[in-house]
């Protein structure tokens, strides 16, 4: 069985034809040119696509509200115009095969529980930081979605109460502090010269006590988002993901503030990294279908 798995940007469109064990045959990306709007996105999507033929399934994933019911992508603020798609019935005219579609952090999850190091566990919690932070609630290995599929929406809990203004309209959100966006804002009020995360965490293994200081803070604005979740889910697990968390140094200081502050009935809970990387969209898209 051969299944594309289509991981849908605002700046680039990854498309991997995998096996159902998840093993690679073969990867590809391009720019979405998602200043063109939906249409010539689309059209250069379904473009790439064919190059793959001949597959069997093709399983997406996407930013943004999703109707994984029905496969429309219901709005992506990275794409001008992507509303209300109906991109299942569309991909299934043209290749006349099951398509399937989930939202990004939620097939991130999926491919984990799948094909990852989320595979030792059938409940967990998912987190990713990057330019906001996303989440998924995996439950007996099957995402949870909620009264309207839209459950695990971590980064739009109120952290901060009329804090600093989110792009969903409302105020105090927990990306708005805790992901890697925030970190490099506040980084670079304290000092411009650190321009981006390489720049920052550089200085903070160098022993800078100003980078040690910045990243300290944010980690425990980390802890704070996850002390709600575990005592609202009482997870085993929770595997937080996004290219900062790569430095496994930081998976233990976030597990050291949230057990400093969690109550004691709690403290089992176990944060780990997670291991796709940027395949993880791709692999869930194949998840939807084995």
């Amino acid at each position: 069985m051969k299944v594309l798995g289509v991981d849908i940007g605002g700046t680039s469109v990854k498309i991997g034809a995998f096996n159902e064990e998840g093993e690679s045959m073969e990867t590809g990306e391009f720019a979405t040119d998602s200043h063109l709007g939906a249409e010539k996105a689309l059209e250069n999507i379904k473009y790439q696509i064919s190059r793959f033929e001949p597959f069997d399934a093709i399983g997406i994933c996407s930013a943004g509200q999703i109707d994984p019911v029905h496969g429309v992508i219901l709005t992506s603020v990275n794409i001008p115009g992507w509303e209300h798609i109906p991109i299942k019935e569309m991909l299934e005219e043209a290749f006349n095969v099951p398509v399937a579609i989930q939202n990004d952090v939620n097939a991130a999850a999926l491919g984990e529980n799948t094909f990852g190091v989320g595979q030792k566990y059938n409940d967990f919690l998912f987190l990713t930081y990057g330019t906001g932070v996303g989440g998924a609630i995996v439950i007996d290995s099957a995402l949870y979605g909620g009264h309207e599929e839209f459950a695990g929406e971590f980064g739009h809990m109120i952290t901060h109460a009329f804090g600093r203004a989110c792009n969903c309209g409302m105020q105090g959100c927990y990306e708005r502090y805790a992901s890697t966006t925030a970190l490099l804002q506040d980084a670079q009020k304290v000092n411009p010269a650190f321009t981006d995360g390489k720049v920052l965490f550089e200085h903070w293994h160098q022993g800078d006590a100003t980078a040690k200081e910045i990243v300290e803070n944010w980690v425990e604005e980390i802890a704070i988002g996850l002390i709600n979740v575990v005592h609202t889910f009482n997870p085993s697990t929770i595997i937080v993901g996004g290219g900062v968390m790569e430095q496994s140094v930081l998976i233990d200081m976030i597990q050291k503030r949230v057990d400093q502050q969690i109550m004691n009935p709690f403290r089992s809970v176990t944060i780990i990294q997670a291991s796709l990387g940027n395949t993880a969209g791709m692999l869930g898209g194949v998840a939807l279908h084995v």
